[in-house]
């Protein structure tokens, strides 16, 4: 029963997510991937992961799990069986002191069993006037520890606007999410190297308005 009630309301959130911002997907010119993937994508909002979960096909959505905050998604019998049951999220612990798993060896199990991973290397919300804040280094070691797995960037465009902070009704708002291309970690890339090249990946998805601008990178 509890699987049948996670089908019909993922169904309903796909619904619901199309409904609202009318999200498409901007692909890069090769198309969709073929191959595991880790999407990495800028995050300003709970809702993010859900609209490249709803402009993946179908092939591609059974298969793919978001990486996300377990003290969120833990916090009430609703979001833990959103999260757990709907989503299948990795769920990581944020307060490194209060961890009982290594949120490295969690994301990488997950792709050893064909996952593919929705990740969000900030490591939080962005709610300052950046367009990106430094990536955390969760993404080179992720890299690192399975470096054939494509690092897919994903630019998500306006879902801040659709639920503005303090907001309870969403606004309708056409959001795009712009996919390029797949980066690897390269023989011999240090991890600064590293995390300033996909930084640059993904801003230069963004739209232009949206600006180039980010702050040196966190350690």
């Amino acid at each position: 029963m509890k699987a049948f009630m996670a089908d019909l309301f993922a169904g309903v959130v796909l619904l619901f997510a199309r409904a609202i911002t009318a999200v498409r997907a901007i692909w890069d010119e090769t198309g969709p991937p073929r191959r595991q993937s880790v999407y990495f994508a800028n995050h300003a909002s709970h809702g993010d992961f859900i609209l490249i979960w709803a402009v993946l096909p179908p092939r591609l959505r059974r298969r793919v799990r978001p990486v996300a905050g377990a003290d969120y998604w833990l916090k009430s019998p609703l979001r833990r069986f959103i999260g757990q049951d709907v989503f299948n999220a990795v769920l990581i612990q944020r307060v490194r002191e209060e961890r009982d798993n290594d949120p490295i060896e969690m994301m990488a199990q997950a792709l050893d069993e064909h996952a593919s991973l929705i990740f969000f290397p900030e490591g939080t919300r962005n709610q300052t006037d950046l367009p990106l804040l430094p990536f955390k280094t969760g993404l080179f070691h992720l890299a690192s520890a399975r470096p054939d797995v494509d690092l897919v960037p994903v630019w998500i465009a306006n879902l801040n606007r659709v639920m503005p902070k303090g907001e309870f009704v969403p606004v309708p708002l056409i959001c795009t999410t712009t996919f390029g291309a797949p980066l690897r970690l390269q023989p011999g890339e240090d991890k600064e190297a590293f995390i300033e090249r996909a930084q640059a990946a993904l801003l230069a998805l963004a739209p232009k308005a949206e600006g180039p601008k980010v702050e040196g990178n966190a350690q």
